[in-house]
């Protein structure tokens, strides 16, 4: 390379910037030199994020104690274990249930005693409508103390009262929390276990900055997780904001078949966008010295300027200039650590 002021008086080297190099068209051979046109273009990038999977809160069962008692029987089931709907996950006793239980019997049992024959009189008809009516009262009274439709049911049909209450799960889905031991004693209230239907699930990605642009409502975005594909749908709700990571939170719903998906398991979200219009240039054509960055713009008749410039968005081995450069300029794209050198000394001598 040569200094710029080492070209004659009919060069123009005079006027050039400070630090500008000049590299002769043999030495851009040797060294690798190429330049590139800038000019503004929309570019199509691939952004990638980080998601975790959770259950989708909508499909979350908590089942609590509706009175005082205690478990008498429990079975194999355990966190994580697959369940169906009115699925017997233990069996509690409770003194409450007696005098709900005993009425309803009763009520069946005045109920048997008069049958409806079509043929009855008004009296009799207003009777049977009356029992029909304490029917459905203690039938929404056991149903209040935490007995299942299934178990009422079963009651009904065989006329006999039912000492130990089944605590049955109410839709097919994993427990997630399980909080019973026979024999233990609970109080109203006492949350007993959580049960998530996981047919569909929520996937949440952090997006830092400005990336929640990407995500708009109803978008349809392609996740891989531990070598499978699904597919997510944007929700419409707004990304919520998490003061522990300072990240908003996308929220992506997915149908999961085979229940791959569950709580807690790492995925990850990559699609294209089309981002704004702008300058993008090769990262390498970016010289950072972690004070400045710098690119070398062709001059003519093998002059190279530095020129500091300002970066934007990176889109892998690519980066916008947001200040700095002009469509139609050429900029030196590879072997510009070599002109670096040159112009530092260039300026170190003037």
């Amino acid at each position: 390379p040569v200094y710029a002021d080492g070209g004659t008086a009919g060069t123009g080297a005079a006027t050039t910037p400070s630090g500008a190099v000049r590299v002769s068209p043999e030495k851009q051979q040797v060294i690798g030199l190429k330049v590139e046109r800038v000019d503004r273009i929309s570019p199509r990038n691939m952004v990638r994020f980080l998601g975790r999977v959770a259950a989708d809160e909508r499909r979350v069962y908590f089942i609590n104690a509706t009175i005082d008692g205690w478990i008498t029987k429990t079975y194999s089931n355990s966190t994580g274990s697959l369940v169906r709907k009115n699925e017997v996950l233990a069996t509690f006793y409770s003194p409450e249930f007696l005098s709900a239980g005993q009425a309803l019997l009763f009520a069946l049992s005045s109920m048997d005693r008069v049958q409806a024959t079509g043929n009855e009189s008004p009296a009799q008809k207003d009777q049977l409508q009356q029992f029909n009516i304490n029917l459905k009262q203690y039938r929404d009274s056991l149903k209040n103390l935490g007995m299942g439709d299934v178990q009422i049911e079963e009651m009904i049909r065989t006329r006999r009262f039912m000492e130990n209450v089944n605590i049955t799960s109410p839709a097919d889905g994993f427990i997630i929390s399980r909080k019973v031991s026979e024999g233990q004693r609970f109080d109203k209230g006492t949350e007993l276990y959580q049960i998530a239907d996981l047919r569909r699930v929520w996937i949440l990605v952090d997006t830092y900055g400005n990336e929640s642009q990407y995500f708009h409502p109803g978008q349809i975005v392609p996740v891989r997780c531990q070598g499978k594909m699904f597919t997510a749908r944007v929700s419409k709700v707004l990304p919520q904001f998490d003061p522990a990571t300072r990240t908003l939170k996308v929220r992506l719903e997915a149908d999961n078949p085979g229940f791959a998906l569950r709580p807690d398991m790492f995925v990850d979200v990559e699609f294209p966008v089309r981002m704004p219009t702008g300058i993008i240039v090769p990262a390498d054509a970016v010289l950072d010295s972690g004070l400045k960055k710098t690119v070398f713009v062709e001059r003519g008749n093998g002059y190279f300027e530095p020129r500091a410039v300002e970066t934007g968005n990176w889109f892998d081995d690519r980066v916008e200039i947001v200040r700095g450069l002009a469509p139609g300029e050429r900029i030196v794209v590879s072997g510009n650590f070599l002109l670096d050198s040159e112009s530092r000394m260039r300026a170190a001598l003037e």
